[in-house]
Parts: structure tokens; sequence; C-alpha cells
């Protein structure tokens, strides 16, 4: 089945003709023919499946409806992110493929002024994307009203829960009308996100499950080396060197670490930019939209800041530090090789790692490829800087600055709970 023979406005068809797309992914065509039903939709789908538009496509189609048959205002469409990005790369899409409708789409986050936020929601909107914290500043100032949704859209529902904000979740559903519509979207699903979904959406909901025997996208090559976590900078810079013209996305586990391994890079003359939640909201968009287009290639981030966007042509994936669960790697992996596009991910596994890639290649179902690196080509890697007594200081001090933060983190949480008494 092609777009065109869907029954949806004109003016989407147009918009998605002008992208380039003809046929519905999986997820897209299992999903939108019970979104326009009215049904509550529970999906799962690797990342990099066009998720978002197998939403996008049929809210805007009843919302356009709606303006057409010039029925209340208010927002319709209520769209509950993770994070800042994601926030605004569903406006982004919700923008581009209603081009040639009447439907207006905002997004609300924090880190910026709410001034501009609140004259937007003065002037109307249709669809509203938001982040859990701002929107509730908002619906508490009384700025925000959310009793004409009927739609709700819980989008990366799985990293929602991740973060803690299940009760912002359970929170939101005192404020908007109990008969709605009611479509959740997550890249994986256990038994405590789906326990949570059941509780959200009807027991009649649509389940659909996009779930191939490999959660990796098979356009992903994606494979291990075994490298020890003092010399992981100096494999990193290698292989930028090597392939300085592509564009890579270097995951590690913390905010400190990213930068500390930014400085290391600045040291050896590689640019590199990093994004995670101590950035401010302003130099976090900047960093984006430069990656984006490809104005910086080399973009350094923590699991929580990238998760779910959607950046075009990252050639390389670089698991600087493997991630905690097999979920957190299928997500980054999975920022290559989207769409149609080939990708290559590569992870470096230092042996405090190793039970760390044991517990992945379990979920997975099946073991990583292994990259074989001969004892001569890894200290042809490691002697090829001149700043090495320098840079092996550096993931030791990033480890000790991290074990610093804990601490205060913890005197922190007993300094409440003394004050609670």
């Amino acid at each position: 089945m092609k777009f065109e023979d869907y029954h949806i406005a004109d003016g989407i068809k147009t918009a998605i003709s002008k992208l380039g797309y003809k046929k519905p992914t999986d997820i897209q065509y299992k999903s939108i023919p019970a979104i326009l039903k009215g049904e509550d939709v529970l999906a799962i789908a690797q990342t990099g499946t066009g998720k978002t538009a197998a939403f996008v496509i049929p809210i805007l189609h009843k919302l356009q409806e709606r303006k057409v048959d010039r029925r209340s205002s208010g927002i319709k469409c209520l769209v509950m992110t993770p994070t800042h990005e994601l926030a605004l790369q569903v406006e982004s899409v919700f923008k581009t493929l209603g081009k040639h409708t009447n439907v207006t789409a905002y997004a609300i986050h924090g880190g910026v002024e709410q001034d501009p936020q609140k004259e937007q929601l003065e002037k109307g909107v249709d669809v509203l994307i938001v982040t859990p914290g701002r929107m509730f500043d908002l619906l508490n100032q009384g700025d925000l009203r959310l009793d004409k949704v009927e739609i709700l859209v819980l989008d990366e529902a799985d990293h929602m829960l991740d973060l803690g904000f299940i009760a912002d979740i359970r929170g939101v559903m005192h404020n908007i009308p109990w008969k709605k519509q009611t479509l959740f979207f997550s890249a994986t699903i256990n038994d405590k996100i789906k326990d949570i979904a059941y509780s959200l959406v009807h027991s009649d909901a649509i389940r659909i499950q996009i779930s191939p025997k490999d959660p990796v996208a098979k356009n992903i090559e994606h494979s291990v080396a075994f490298i020890e976590m003092d010399d992981k900078r100096f494999f990193l810079e290698s292989l930028i060197k090597s392939e300085s013209d592509k564009k890579m996305l270097v995951f590690v586990r913390t905010k400190v670490r990213a930068e500390r391994l930014k400085k290391a890079m600045e040291r050896i003359g590689v640019e590199t930019d990093t994004i995670h939640s101590d950035r401010e909201h302003a130099d976090r968009e900047r960093t984006m939209k430069q990656f984006r287009k490809g104005e910086l290639k080399v973009l350094i981030a923590t699991d929580v800041s990238a998760r779910g966007i959607d950046i075009p042509n990252v050639e390389f994936v670089v698991n600087y530090d493997l991630p905690e669960s097999a979920e957190q790697y299928v997500h980054r992996v999975g920022r290559t090789g989207r769409g149609s596009n080939k990708g290559q991910a590569y992870s470096f596994c230092s042996t405090q790692e190793k039970e760390l890639l044991k517990e992945i290649e379990e979920n997975l179902g099946k073991p990583i490829v292994r990259l074989q690196v001969s004892k001569t080509e890894y200290d042809s890697v490691v002697n090829a800087t001149l700043e090495k007594r320098e840079d092996k200081k550096y993931d030791v001090l990033a480890l000790i600055e991290e074990a610093e933060e804990a601490k205060k983190k913890v005197k922190k949480r007993k300094g409440r709970r003394k004050g609670d008494r």
C-alpha cells in the first residue's frame, strides 16, 4: 500500500510526497489505520523505523478534519516526551508534514524563558509537545489548560519511565479528559513498561510490535573491540582521523566524562562538542543544529540527551563507554543506519566492562562481532600520540570526579532525610 492510497488529507499527502516517501514502514503501515479509527495503540518498534511519523500522520488528518468542521478551539493533542531535543524534533515533524494543513504545533520545554511560551499558548495551539517539568510549571501557574485534549501521545515511553516520569504521566491524567485516545510509543518493552502501558490505555487497545529476532536494525554493522580504559582516547583519535569527513556520534556514561573527552580531543586538534543536561538549552540547540548540518563532525553525548533524536546521515556511532543495558545499546547504535541508510557502530570494552558486555549480549540473544586488534596494532595506536602521558591521566581524573559527585549526592539525600524528620 502506498501513502497516496490512504484516506488522509491531500495536504498531508503533498508533504509526504515532497519528502520522497512513497510507502509506509512496517510500524506506520500497522499504526496509521488504527489511529485513524480512534483506537488506543501500544506500539513497540526499533529506533529508526519511522515511529514519529506513524502517529503524526493520522493525528494531523484527524485534527485537519476538525478544522474543516470548525469545531471548538483548544489544545486537541498532547505529546509528552522525555527531553528538550526530542520535543523539538517531534515539533519539526508535525510542522513539516502539516505544512499544507491548518494544524498548528508547538513545543514547550524547560531551559528557556516562559513568556514567549505563554504568548504562543494564548494565541492558540492544536498540538502541544511537552517535557513534563515545564508543562507542570505552566499548569500550576494557570497558564496552560488541557481540558480539551482528545489525543494523548507518550513518545519514547520507555525512556520516560527510565527517567522516573511515571508520576508525571499519571499526574497529567488528572488534567485531561477521561475520554480520550491514548497512543503509547516505545522502542523497547519489558514487564514493568507493559504493566504501566496497560494501566494507561483502554483494555481493548491495539498492540503493535515490530520485533525482528535481532533488535539491532539489519542495516547497522555493530562490533566490539577490547580496549583498556586508559587507552580508549587513542583509539577514538585514530578512528576520527581516519574517517575525518564522516559524521560521528560518541557515547559516554557521564557528563563529566563528556567534557573531559572533549578537552582531550581539543589537545590533539580534533574539534568536537558535547550534549548533556548540564549545558544551557540554547547551547544544546546550537550544537545539535551544527551537527545536523554537518558543520560539526563529532558529537559527544550522554544517553539522556541523545535518546530518540533523529540526526540525519550519522555514519558512525562509538560506544566509548559501554551502556548499562541492552536497551540502551540498541538505542545508541540506532542513531546510525536510520531509515534505509547503512551505518556502523563500534564499542570499546575495557576489562572492567566485560560483565556489562556479557549482560548486553545475553539480552540481545547473540554475541556482538569481535574486532580483532593484534598487540602490534594496539601498541601502534597507543604510541602514535605525543601526549600519551598527559591523556592517560584523564580517564582516571574523570572517574575520581564522578566519585566525588556521587558522594555529594549521597550527602544531599541524607540531609533531606534528616530535614524530613
